[in-house]
């Protein structure tokens, strides 16, 4: 399986991809910048009841309803800070628009094949399925997200959300 996520990656052409890096914490995570709408500062939501705890709420975005995940809650990394620099990053996957907020957005990069490495296998303990890869630029270390692949996966019932509100 990892194998085959890395040779997805390279498959997907010789050339450089293009990533927004954001963070989460202390640790760096990549996304695909096709998928990246818009990036906004953090503010209220309205909450859903009955929602998991990282779906934060929706938000009214130019008429349409967006749900908004965060995404240090579902990677269980501690209580979120919300400040200055928190943002949510508007997403186009699997047909909808998605939010998810982040700690803070630190760059755009540009990454070739021979700069990623598969993901760590760590067996049934650690789930690794949204992991593309890991990146390196310079000593670097980057997480890549299939943000895709996590914001369309059943756990997160994003269709659910959007159809209460």
């Amino acid at each position: 399986m990892q194998a085959d996520n890395l040779n997805d990656i390279q498959a997907r052409g010789a050339e450089a991809r293009e990533l927004l890096v954001f963070t989460l914490g202390s640790e760096e995570y990549g996304i695909d910048i096709l998928k990246v709408q818009e990036i906004r500062g953090y503010d209220t939501v309205t909450r859903i009841a009955n929602a998991p705890d990282f779906i934060k709420g929706v938000i009214n975005l130019r008429g349409s309803i967006v749900p908004i995940v965060d995404l240090r809650l579902k990677f269980g990394l501690g209580d979120p800070q919300y400040n200055e620099f928190t943002v949510v990053i508007i997403l186009n996957v699997s047909k909808r628009t998605v939010g998810i907020v982040v700690d803070g957005v630190s760059d755009v990069i540009q990454l070739d094949k021979d700069s990623l490495r598969a993901p760590p296998e760590f067996g049934a303990s650690v789930d690794t399925a949204y992991i593309e890869g890991l990146g390196t630029v310079e000593e670097q270390m980057i997480i890549i997200v299939d943000i895709e692949r996590l914001m369309s996966s059943d756990e997160m019932a994003l269709t659910d959300v959007t159809a209460r509100a």
